[in-house]
C-alpha cells in the first residue's frame, strides 16, 4: 500500500532517512524521542516538506505531487479548525475549499459528523465545544476526504488520558470501516499498544522498518529500550 524507498530529508544540520513498506489497512504508530524526526517523516510523506527518494501509494509514485494529490489525509496537532466557521463548514472544507457543496456533499458532511458523534452539533462553532469534540470534528474532516492513507501528527496530545484513548479507539474504528491505512505519531507507548498493529521507531534521523507492536515492545532494540526507560 505504502512503499518508501530511499526517502531523505535535510533541514539545516538535521537529516532523516527512511525505507519501509506498510500493508493496506495497517495501523502504524511512529514513536521515538523528541527531535528524532517523527514529524519530519510524516510531513515528508504528506508532501508538506521537501524530500528526495520515492513515495509510492498503491503502486503510484506520489513523490513529486502536491499534498492534495497524494491520496493521503493529514490530521495535525492543532486540528486546524477555523473559529469563524461552523463544524459543518469546517468539515466541508475537506471536500471543497470554496464550501459550495452540492446536496450529495452536504449529506457526506452530515454523515461524517454523525459518525464521530457530532450529528447534533453541525451549526456550532469550535469555540462552543470541548477539546475532545474539536478533535472529533477534525477527524470528521479527514473522514470526508475518503483517502486510503491517514497521517496523524499527534492530534490528540493535548487531551487527557481518557479522552485520548477514546479518540484513538474512534480513529481505529473509522479506519476499519473505511479500510484506510493509518500512520500516527505518538510519544506514549501505551497508545501504540492500544491502537496500532505495528511500530516504526525513529531515532537520530533514521526510521526503522515497521515491526509488530507485541514484538518490538517485548524485545525492543537498545535505542528504544533507552527511550522507554527499560
Amino acid at each position: 500500500m505504502l512503499k518508501v524507498e530511499g526517502l531523505h530529508v535535510t533541514q539545516g544540520d538535521f537529516t532523516l532517512s527512511a525505507s519501509f513498506d506498510v500493508a493496506q489497512g495497517q495501523r502504524v504508530a511512529v514513536i521515538g524521542p523528541s527531535g528524532a524526526g517523527k514529524s519530519t517523516l510524516v510531513n515528508a510523506l504528506g508532501g508538506y516538506i521537501e524530500s528526495t527518494g520515492a513515495i509510492m501509494v498503491n503502486g503510484r509514485d506520489v513523490s513529486a505531487m502536491a499534498p492534495d494529490q497524494r491520496d493521503m489525509a493529514m490530521l495535525f496537532q492543532d486540528g486546524n479548525l477555523f473559529p469563524h466557521l461552523t463544524l459543518a463548514q469546517n468539515v466541508g472544507l475537506g471536500l471543497r475549499p470554496s464550501l459550495r457543496l452540492n446536496g450529495t456533499e452536504q449529506k457526506t458532511v452530515a454523515n461524517a459528523l454523525q459518525r464521530v458523534g457530532l450529528g447534533d452539533f453541525t451549526t456550532r462553532k469550535p469555540g462552543d465545544i470541548s477539546g475532545g469534540q474539536q478533535s472529533r470534528a477534525a477527524l470528521a474532516r479527514v473522514l470526508v476526504q475518503g483517502k486510503p492513507l491517514l497521517l496523524l501528527d499527534e492530534p490528540f496530545a493535548a487531551l487527557g488520558p481518557a479522552m485520548r484513548g477514546e479518540m484513538l479507539d474512534l480513529t481505529s474504528d473509522v479506519a476499519r470501516d473505511t479500510g484506510a491505512t493509518v500512520l500516527m505519531i505518538t510519544h506514549a507507548p501505551e497508545d501504540a499498544e492500544r491502537a496500532a498493529d505495528q511500530v516504526i521507531f525513529v531515532d537520530a534521523g533514521r526510521a526503522d522498518a515497521p515491526r509488530p507492536v507485541a514484538d518490538i515492545m517485548t524485545n525492543p532494540p537498545e535505542a528504544l529500550r533507552a527511550y522507554l526507560g527499560r
